[in-house]
């Protein structure tokens, strides 16, 4: 679709698929989305538990339909501007954060855990389709990097006491 930008920000889907325009970053797309998610996540750490929960079970319901929706538009299985995926998968490493200084670690974490996608993660990446499989590979690497966040986390603390 040559003119993202025009349909991004005239279509709500699109918008929201993109992450309010964050996956029309020229360069990483998933970093920008994931940087932008994790901004939007940062009040909800102050919220109870299962406000966040509910916050990301919505995002995902709402995520499988605008993506599914948007890469059937655009004819694409998994169109790298979509963002939305990395969203829920930042707000998923962010649950239980230890303290304010995990934010980068976490950050960093899950886009590793979104890059090289290790099993099963690269398998949903692969074999799913639809809005499911965009979705689903990031809530996966989500989960990586938040028991990564919690074990660094254990073991540092271990470490100075």
């Amino acid at each position: 679709m040559p003119n993202n930008w025009k349909i991004v920000f005239t279509r709500p889907d699109y918008f929201l698929a993109f992450g309010f325009g964050s996956g029309l970053a020229p360069i990483a797309p998933g970093t920008a989305g994931s940087a932008l998610g994790l901004l939007l996540f940062i009040p909800a750490l102050y919220a109870p538990l299962p406000v966040q929960l509910g916050i990301i079970f919505i995002g995902f319901v709402l995520g499988v339909w605008v993506s599914d929706r948007v890469a059937e538009h655009m004819e694409v299985k998994d169109p790298g501007g979509i963002v939305w995926d990395e969203f829920i998968g930042m707000w998923i490493t962010l649950l239980w954060l230890p303290s304010l200084i995990w934010l980068l670690p976490a950050f960093l974490l899950f886009r590793l855990f979104d890059i090289w996608k290790p099993w099963p993660v690269c398998v949903a990446d692969e074999k799913l389709a639809g809005g499911y499989g965009i979705m689903l590979d990031d809530v996966l690497a989500g989960f990586y990097a938040l028991a990564a966040v919690h074990l660094l986390n254990y073991g540092f603390q271990r470490l100075i006491s």
